[in-house]
């Protein structure tokens, strides 16, 4: 632990020393809630934290392809799987845990073009990011450890596999806290059930309230955003002012006799912030009140990409209220082992048209100039075809794939890094997972070797020992 435990009897009042007690925490509350008033009031509409240098980014939208996106079929071509199309691969696959059930050089089947000025290939599979193109900052030599999803996944978001430890927007939310005093600083809209769950978007041992609030959209039946018991049918709000009051002096004089207790302070501030959130949270997630060519942009209705549509869309509105760190998962739709012919491009007509309206409509608004889009799987695919699930796909390949970024202090219409002649290494201006990680606290004003805690007796960070700024990508 942080911090040392202390041992203290259970509460067991009674009735008078329950009012005694209480009023004592009313009081408390009382002062607690008007100082944070004046507080507000002096900063209002939103707070300013301090940072170790200027910051280019004061959001992030991290877009998670959950699957793990093939890059020479996507934003990374490479002519010579076509040339060798059905050939032996000539060298060996390093570091893959099943070679034995791959086959031949696997080309791709759809034609790159050029576009913008940058003159960025990009793939026939994505004719609305063609047209963002402009915008992005691709890496086309990232790599990290892991051949299976749940390793590349947890590294992805936590910087780690094997032990528990705070995902990245936890670690924003912990370095920066909220813009806005009624809303999260860190909201994961849709979060993967799978290869982590909630160490996706958990805290590890940072302080509770850093944790992501988990918005769901995509299961929900109405396809309308949810906050689970944010809201309560039964009680007007006068009357659950009066609850949470009762509670919350009781959680203190908990937490006076405990002395220190992260947990039970993280109990307290999310029962307040609950609250707060009643007044905001259902407006802010009102996209349905978004005017329709809006809607049409994002493709809100469309048979193909409305789920993604939807999730862009709230991502949008949350990085205009203020929420630090958006955390926008697809399905798991981009794990291509198999049929690639027939479902890469059903995983690509689901995000493309989203995706791109994100851009469009963040630069209309002013506000991709400091917001930072990240767009990235786990991990990229292999060149050769797996063979072993009837129409052939692509397997996994953490040693080479391609991610973008867009906004927020990056350069526009620029590509970094290559992988070899055949997709599957990175060679040349490597990017590390950690070094992904590093840039991004980079761009939001943190020093990724500053930016701790200390647990256990030791200082962690996101990057533990590890990670190097991408100073190539910056602007």
């Amino acid at each position: 632990m942080n911090t040392a435990c202390h041992q203290f009897d259970p509460i067991s009042p009674s009735r008078r020393d329950l009012l005694r007690r209480g009023a004592c925490g009313f009081g408390s509350l009382a002062l607690a809630g008007l100082v944070q008033q004046v507080a507000s009031a002096a900063t209002s509409p939103y707070s300013v934290p301090v940072t170790h240098f200027p910051a280019r980014a004061k959001r992030c939208i991290f877009l998670f392809m959950h699957g793990g996106v093939s890059q020479m079929d996507s934003f990374d071509p490479k002519p010579r799987l076509n040339r060798d199309h059905g050939k032996p691969l000539p060298f060996d696959l390093p570091g893959l845990i099943r070679p034995d059930r791959l086959g031949k050089v696997f080309g791709s089947k759809w034609n790159f073009s050029r576009h913008g000025e940058c003159g960025q290939p990009v793939s026939e599979l994505f004719p609305h990011l063609a047209k963002q193109v402009d915008k992005l900052c691709v890496l086309k030599a990232v790599h990290t450890e892991g051949e299976a999803h749940g390793q590349a996944v947890l590294r992805l978001h936590t910087g780690e596999a094997n032990f528990v430890r705070p995902s990245l927007g936890s670690w924003i939310s912990y370095g920066l806290q909220s813009e806005n005093d009624s809303m999260p600083a860190f909201v994961s809209i849709d979060y993967p059930a799978m290869h982590g769950g909630v160490r996706l978007y958990g805290n590890a041992f940072l302080p509770a309230k850093h944790q992501g609030t988990q918005i769901r959209l995509r299961t929900s039946t109405e396809k309308l955003p949810q906050v689970r018991h944010l809201e309560s049918d039964l009680l007007s709000t006068e009357r659950q002012r009066e609850q949470v009051d009762v509670i919350q002096a009781l959680n203190r004089t908990h937490l006076q006799r405990a002395g220190t207790d992260p947990n039970l302070e993280g109990v307290i501030s999310s029962f307040e912030l609950a609250y707060r959130m009643q007044r905001v949270a259902p407006d802010l997630m009102d996209i349905e009140s978004e005017p329709q060519y809006l809607k049409d942009l994002y493709g809100v209705g469309d048979r193909w990409c409305d789920g993604y549509a939807r999730q862009c869309l709230l991502a949008r509105r949350m990085a205009e209220a203020g929420v630090r760190f958006i955390q926008v998962s697809t399905d798991y739709h981009w794990d291509h082992h198999g049929n690639i012919d027939h479902d890469l491009p059903e995983s690509a007509a689901k995000t493309d048209r989203p995706v791109a309206a994100l851009l469009a409509d963040l630069e209309q608004r002013g506000l991709l100039e400091d917001t930072l889009v990240v767009w990235t799987g786990e991990f990229g695919r292999t060149p050769v075809a797996q063979i072993d699930r009837g129409a052939p796909g692509r397997d996994h390949n953490p040693h080479g794939f391609t991610l973008w970024v867009a906004g927020g202090g990056v350069k526009p219409g620029f590509s970094l890094g290559e992988t070899d002649e055949f997709g599957y290494l990175a060679v040349e201006d490597k990017v590390h997972m950690h070094d992904l990680h590093a840039t991004i606290l980079h761009l939001m004003g943190m020093d990724h070797e500053r930016l701790t805690y200390r647990y256990a007796g030791r200082d962690f960070r996101l990057t533990d020992v590890y990670g190097h700024v991408v100073k190539e990508a910056l602007a």
